[in-house]
């Protein structure tokens, strides 16, 4: 069996819609890599072929072995993250496209030697695990979205949604990242959150809120 660029942009893309909780159907993936809905479904019937997947009523599921190229091709999305990170100095907020474009280009010789170089570390420049985790499994771990932080607690980044481009610029600019620290000082009837990040007093809303995880400071 090959395992094409394809099939691991679909196989990848259905891991981290799970995720975010989301139940994955052939819409969403439509959506999210920007193709036909024919296209899904001519793809869908080759994974199903192949044993990569699943189709059943409730959403798409990755069978063990979709799980270990997806599992396979994020490794190497966050090798190539931290190697523009770490080595190259690009920006938190600009790694994401590049390494969507060249994880697949990554042959097993230099994954070892990304490896080897950058050394083990669970997290991305976004704070995304190598292990997937969704949204249950997340506030197990003590993890909680902004948009549900309590007003006069605070909080570390713990991570980011990355895909949006946008969002991680309008980020940056205000000075929230992974590891940065911030006090929820108050929040507003329409969910509007007053931060206080170092000395500076922000206001971000709940679109915002909603894509970064935080971890109560003890």
């Amino acid at each position: 069996m090959m395992i094409t660029i394809s099939k691991e942009n679909y196989l990848k893309a259905i891991a981290e819609a799970e995720a975010e909780g989301k139940t994955v159907i052939p819409a969403l993936l439509a959506h999210w890599l920007s193709v036909t809905p024919p296209a899904v479904t001519a793809a869908l019937k080759r994974l199903r072929r192949d044993g990569l997947v699943t189709v059943e009523r409730g959403g798409i599921q990755l069978t063990s072995e979709g799980r270990k190229v997806a599992e396979r091709t994020i490794l190497r999305h966050h090798l190539i993250e931290r190697m523009l990170f770490e080595i190259f100095g690009m920006g938190w907020f600009e790694v994401h496209e590049e390494a969507e474009r060249l994880e697949h280009a990554v042959s097993p010789a230099f994954e070892k030697k990304l490896v080897a170089m950058l050394g083990y570390k669970e997290t991305c420049p976004h704070g995304n695990g190598l292990a997937v985790m969704n949204p249950k499994q997340r506030r197990k771990k003590g993890q909680r979205l902004l948009s549900e932080a309590e007003a006069g607690s605070t909080y570390r980044v713990f991570s980011v949604y990355e895909r949006d481009r946008k969002l991680l610029e309008f980020l940056e600019e205000r000075g929230i990242r992974p590891g940065t620290h911030l006090k929820v000082e108050s929040r507003n009837y329409d969910g509007t959150a007053i931060l206080k990040v170092a000395r500076k007093r922000i206001a971000l809303g709940s679109p915002a809120a909603e894509k970064i995880w935080v971890a109560r400071e003890r």
